[in-house]
């Protein structure tokens, strides 16, 4: 994970109060799940509309959508997450 993508999780995880609410708790650990599991199946994300070159993978339902943008490099078969962003400002949809 980039820089970026860890501020933008530590963000995330004091905005939604995930230290004080199990329910919040519980959807940000799902969210780490889903980062992590990239390690497994990088190439299930689609492309980013803004920029092809880019995959995303959607997490939560609305109005709660987050997108998580990465990039593969296919020379070294390494995956950086770059960002971690509410996809609700884009007008997308998503899934758990």
């Amino acid at each position: 994970m980039t820089e970026r993508a860890v501020r933008d999780l530590n963000h995330l995880y004091r905005t939604i109060a995930a230290a004080h609410t199990q329910r919040a708790a519980v959807w940000f650990n799902g969210l780490e799940r889903k980062i992590s599991s990239l390690a497994q199946h990088p190439g299930r994300g689609l492309p980013v509309p803004e920029d092809a070159d880019l995959r995303q993978l959607l997490y939560g339902r609305r109005p709660h959508v987050y997108r998580i943008i990465y990039d593969i490099d296919e020379t070294s078969q390494i995956m950086h997450v770059l960002h971690i962003r509410p996809g609700a400002r884009d007008a997308m949809a998503g899934n758990d």
